[in-house]
């Protein structure tokens, strides 16, 4: 499939998938003209890349990691790698939770002071 066609299937931009290519996270056959020509797999690959990215990941470190969800293969300083950046998804995945909650709550006590009138602000004590 052309370049075009890989973007609006992945929802990703074309200049997204040229970068990709750039970073070697995605490859492409070449047209004799110079057209980029993905096979069907790249939708999936660029699913992948998105979610990766969307978790906190660099394009340096999915580079690294795309041996092993290519064709499994792995060394222990991979896997050792993919348990740390675990991890790291981990602590964001709390982060947000927390930040969800606090969010709750403004949005609770906000919700009630539209009722009383009461100011949104909470008063601190010294």
């Amino acid at each position: 499939m052309r370049v075009g066609e890989l973007a609006a299937r992945t929802g990703v931009s074309v200049r997204a998938l040229r970068y990709y290519e750039e970073q070697n996270l995605l490859s492409a056959e070449r047209s004799p003209s110079g057209q980029r020509h993905y096979p069907e797999s790249a939708v999936d690959r660029v699913r992948l890349i998105q979610q990766l990215y969307a978790a906190g990941l660099s394009s340096k470190t999915i580079v690294e990691l795309m041996p092993c969800v290519i064709d499994g293969r792995a060394t222990p300083a991979l896997l050792k790698r993919l348990a740390t950046e675990r991890e790291h998804v981990d602590r964001r995945i709390t982060d947000l939770m927390h930040a969800r909650d606090r969010l709750d709550s403004v949005i609770t006590a906000a919700g009630s002071n539209m009722v009383t009138g009461a100011s949104c602000r909470q008063e601190t004590t010294a």
